[in-house]
C-alpha cells in the first residue's frame, strides 16, 4: 500500500510547529518530471468542548464538506473523543492542506485528499505483525511490579505492562492468590505475542504460555482451543488450569482483613467472628461472580449494605457486601455465569472505606474462601489431546530456549 503524505521517520513535529521539506511528486501525482516541490506538515487536536467542525476550520479546511466525509468514512463527529490527533499536510505553495490523516483506532486511519473536483477519502485498516517474546521475571513484591522490572519500554509500554500483569493473574485466577502465595525469589517465565503495526506502535496479544514456580511448586499453564473453539489454559496432563470458584472475585489492592474467628470491628468497637475476606479496591471496581449459579437476594441487607447473594451448586452460597451499586439486570432469579459482573465496590452498610466483603458458605456454614480446596480442572476431551501435546511441546520449548524479553523473534507463518 502507498503511503502517501504521511511522515514515518523524524520529520514530524508536534504542537502545530510547521516542518519544511520535499517531497516527490509522484506521492500525490505519479509524475517525476518535475522538481520536487516542498511540504508543510502540521498536528492538531480535537480540543474540550470543540466539534470537528471548529478544528478543520481552524486549519483553512472546507468544515462542512469533509465533517460529511469522515461520517461516511466510519467517523461519528457526535462520538469523536478529546484529544483525538489530526495529522494535516499543504504544500508550501498553497494557502490550505491538501492531505488530512486521522488515527480512528488502533486497527484503522481515515486519509483525506483534496482534488480538483473537492475531498475525496479512504479508510485504511493498520496492519499488526505478531511476534513472540519471553520473558523471565523473578516475583518479590508483586506480580505487577515484576514486569515492570523484567520488561524495557521498547518491548511493551506501562500500559501494556499493567494489562499483562491482570492477564495471568487472570490465568492463575483458581490457582493462586498473588497478595499471598507468593515468596521470595518465586519466579515467573511467559511466551507472550507482542503485536507491532506498521507504524512502529506496539501492544500486547496472547499470553501463549506460563511457568510460575510459587512456593516450590511448579505450575505450568499452555493456551489450547476446547472442543468448542473457546481458548483457555492447561496444566502439562491437559486438565484445565479454570475451577468451578474463582479465588478472588474482584481485582483489588489489598486483603484488609481475612477470615477469623475473632476480630475487632472498626465501626461497632466490638470484637467478633468475621465470616467472610475483605478485598480493599477503589471504589467502582467491578465485582464478578465467583461460580455459576442463581441470585437468590439483591438489594440492601443491615450492615452488609448492598448485598447479593447466590446459589450454587452443591449446598455453595457465595455473597458479595457493602457494594456501592448493583450490575444491570441484578435481580433475583438472574442466572449468572463465572466473571459476569454482578455489582461494584463501594462502602454501603458496616463499611469504614471502599472494600468488597466475599463469603464463601457451604450448607450454610461460612469458610475461609481463600483455603477451600476447588478441587481438580476439568480434562480435555481425549480426541484434543495429542493436538494439546504437540503444541505443548512446542511452548515448552519456547519457554526454555527462546532469548528473554529479545531479540523479537517474528512467529512463523
Amino acid at each position: 500500500m502507498k503511503r502517501i503524505g504521511l511522515i514515518v521517520g523524524g520529520g514530524l513535529l508536534l504542537g502545530g510547529v510547521i516542518l519544511t521539506y520535499p517531497m516527490s511528486t509522484r506521492d500525490v501525482q505519479g509524475d517525476t518530471s518535475r522538481p520536487p516541490p516542498s511540504y508543510q506538515e502540521r498536528q492538531d487536536t480535537l480540543r474540550r468542548g470543540e466539534t470537528l467542525s471548529d478544528l478543520f476550520t481552524r486549519q483553512g479546511v472546507e468544515a462542512f464538506t469533509v465533517v460529511d466525509l469522515v461520517r461516511s468514512l466510519g467517523l461519528d463527529p457526535r462520538r469523536v473523543r478529546e484529544g483525538l490527533v489530526f495529522h494535516f499536510r499543504q504544500a508550501v505553495q498553497d494557502s490550505t492542506p491538501s492531505i488530512v490523516v486521522v488515527r480512528t483506532s488502533p486497527e484503522a486511519r481515515i486519509r483525506l485528499y483534496r482534488a480538483s473536483t473537492g475531498w475525496t477519502g479512504i479508510r485504511e485498516s493498520i496492519q499488526w505483525v505478531p511476534e513472540v517474546v519471553r520473558v523471565a521475571a523473578t516475583v518479590e513484591q508483586s506480580l505487577y511490579t515484576a514486569l515492570e522490572r523484567a520488561i524495557a519500554d521498547s518491548v511493551l509500554g506501562s500500559d501494556e505492562r499493567t494489562r499483562l500483569a491482570w492477564d495471568v493473574a487472570e490465568i492463575y485466577a483458581w490457582s493462586i492468590d498473588f497478595s499471598r502465595d507468593i515468596q521470595a525469589n518465586d519466579s515467573l517465565t511467559l511466551v507472550i505475542e507482542r503485536l507491532v503495526s506498521e507504524e512502529g506502535d506496539t501492544r500486547l496479544g496472547r499470553v501463549l504460555a506460563a511457568e510460575l514456580w510459587a512456593s516450590g511448586r511448579r505450575m505450568p499453564a499452555f493456551r489450547y482451543a476446547d472442543a468448542g473453539g473457546h481458548p483457555g489454559y492447561f496444566d502439562d496432563e491437559a486438565n484445565s488450569l479454570r475451577r468451578a470458584f474463582l479465588r478472588a472475585p474482584v481485582e483489588f489492592r489489598r486483603i484488609s482483613s481475612s477470615f477469623s474467628r475473632s476480630r475487632y470491628h472498626p465501626i461497632l468497637k466490638i470484637r467478633r467472628r468475621h465470616e467472610g475476606t475483605d478485598y480493599s479496591a477503589t471504589s467502582g471496581t467491578p465485582v464478578m461472580a465467583a461460580g455459576d449459579g442463581r441470585v437468590i437476594r439483591a438489594g440492601r441487607a443491615g450492615g452488609y449494605g448492598n448485598l447479593v447473594e447466590i446459589r450454587h451448586v452443591n449446598g455453595i452460597t457465595t455473597r458479595y457486601a457493602h457494594l456501592r451499586r448493583f450490575a444491570s439486570g441484578i435481580r433475583v432469579g438472574r442466572v449468572v455465569r463465572q466473571s459476569d459482573v454482578i455489582g461494584y465496590v463501594g462502602r454501603t452498610g458496616l463499611a469504614s472505606a471502599p472494600h468488597l466483603h466475599y463469603e464463601f458458605r457451604v450448607h450454610g456454614v461460612a469458610r475461609d474462601s481463600r483455603r477451600v480446596d476447588l478441587g481438580d480442572g476439568k480434562p480435555l476431551a481425549e480426541a484434543l489431546r495429542d493436538g494439546f501435546f504437540t503444541e505443548r511441546d512446542r511452548l515448552h520449548a519456547l519457554l526454555t530456549l527462546l532469548p528473554r524479553a529479545g531479540p523479537v523473534r517474528r512467529i512463523a507463518d
